[in-house]
């Protein structure tokens, strides 16, 4: 069964119930169904990949990414976005490497939702006047959001062959709608 993002949400209810975790969902989702536009892929799919993609991770934090293959699969969760979960831990807590755009998107905004929540939040308007220069100096300034992996970030962009600056567009954009739900829009 192709990933629903109806689907993702049910499934994600069955592990998860920490409301950081669900927003952490909510950014990555709504980056990812940005990346698809900007691939003229399904963008809903996308969106459900980005949605699941933290899956086991609090019921197994220090064993991320090694309870997830089999319980979705027996879910009936399709391949292609089983894969891309994992892959988004390449390097760090899996060794499935990102191959197609879906999972190199994953791997690359994982990270990059965080940093520009977290740059948002500082912002009165938040995210609706956050531009890339802002953000790209908040990626520079390592002790601001520090436990953001920005070599994670760098080398998603490198495997996407996209410059930072364009998926931190990209990032920013699809964020923008979820902007209430996050608590990154504009302070009262």
């Amino acid at each position: 069964m192709r990933l629903t993002l109806e689907k993702a949400r049910q499934l994600l209810e069955t592990t998860t119930t920490e409301p950081h975790l669900f927003d952490h969902a909510v950014g990555v989702s709504a980056a990812m169904r940005a990346m698809a536009r900007h691939f003229g892929q399904e963008e809903e799919y996308w969106q459900a990949v980005g949605w699941l993609h933290d899956y086991d991770y609090q019921q197994f934090p220090d064993q991320h990414l090694q309870h997830t293959e089999q319980p979705l699969r027996d879910a009936g969760v399709d391949e292609e976005a089983i894969r891309a979960i994992l892959a988004h831990g390449y390097g760090m807590c899996s060794q499935v490497k990102p191959e197609t755009d879906l999972e190199k998107s994953l791997f690359t905004v994982d990270e990059l939702t965080g940093l520009v929540a977290a740059a948002a939040k500082m912002r009165p308007l938040g995210i609706t006047d956050l531009e890339v220069s802002s953000l790209k100096k908040k990626f520079k300034d390592k002790k601001f959001a520090a436990k953001i992996d920005r070599d994670v970030i760098r080398q998603g962009c490198e495997m996407l062959e996209m410059p930072l600056e364009e998926v931190m567009a990209i990032c920013i954009e699809g964020m923008k709608p979820v902007a209430d739900q996050l608590g990154i829009g504009p302070k009262a």
